[in-house]
């Protein structure tokens, strides 16, 4: 699967993902287990470091075929080469503004022609450099770009950071977007925000691309497919972890009643 990511993705497949903030290897084997097409490790507001993230990359290789992406904190050249050597599949970038950042991200991102990355001949990314003529060749092909829309601003460049070639995914954060444009947390549900939300599909749609978004139950993911989107994540490993301990803690509690 994550060797075909990026092309299905385009194609308009539906792709099913779910985010990994715990930072633990064990967290993405069981997540890739459980036949997600990707995996979203964040860096933005997880607990992972970069250790972490090299044991969640090689847990989640041994789990299953899922595509391994990871959030980033920051546009920054040191983050994107150091993920990108450890062997992400993909990456997500917070709060894209504008087509400005979008090129810059691409840059960092992809080897030339495309980009401007660098790669080096040894790490994990090329199997420790076994595979360092095909990684170079193929990379720009697998690699997956997603442009997260999370302020009124990105709303209105939405287009343009779509036209941007590289840049592959519109990816929503409906809560931060919501807060953004006084529409509160921001559901499918809310007339309103269902305008915001078509609007990213059509803006990415228009250039050939899918619109991504996080769901939070079952409901909202169907509302989300309803309305165009193809990349869609839910629950996070600290979400169902917090929540069945609640829930058995409750179970038990029952039992005094």
């Amino acid at each position: 699967m994550h060797d075909t990511i990026r092309r299905d993705a385009l194609a308009g497949r539906l792709l099913t993902g779910t985010w990994l903030s715990l930072g633990h290897a064990d967290a993405a084997e069981m997540a890739a287990q459980a036949d997600f097409d990707w995996l979203l490790i964040d860096h933005e507001h997880g607990a992972s470091d970069w250790r972490d993230l090299q044991h969640q990359l090689q847990a989640a290789a041994a789990g299953g075929s899922a595509a391994a992406v990871l959030r980033v904190g920051a546009v920054d050249p040191t983050v994107f080469k150091r993920a990108l050597d450890l062997g992400v599949h993909g990456l997500m970038v917070p709060d894209v503004r504008n087509a400005e950042t979008a090129h810059q991200v691409v840059d960092l991102a992809r080897v030339p022609p495309l980009g401007l990355r660098g790669a080096a001949t040894s790490t994990r990314n090329s199997a420790y450099g076994r595979d360092y003529a095909k990684y170079v060749a193929t990379i720009n092909e697998k690699l997956w770009l997603m442009a997260q829309i999370e302020s009124e601003e990105g709303l209105a460049q939405a287009e343009a950071i779509a036209a941007v070639d590289g840049i592959d995914v519109l990816f929503v954060g409906p809560t931060d977007l919501g807060i953004a444009l006084g529409l509160g947390a921001g559901t499918p549900t809310d007339p309103k925000f269902r305008d915001v939300l078509l609007r990213v599909v059509k803006a990415a749609a228009k250039h050939g691309k899918p619109a991504g978004v996080l769901a939070r139950d079952l409901a909202q993911a169907r509302e989300y497919r309803a309305l165009g989107y193809s990349v869609i994540s839910m629950g996070s490993d600290r979400g169902l972890l917090a929540q069945g301990m609640r829930q058995s803690a409750q179970q038990l509690r029952e039992l005094a009643t």
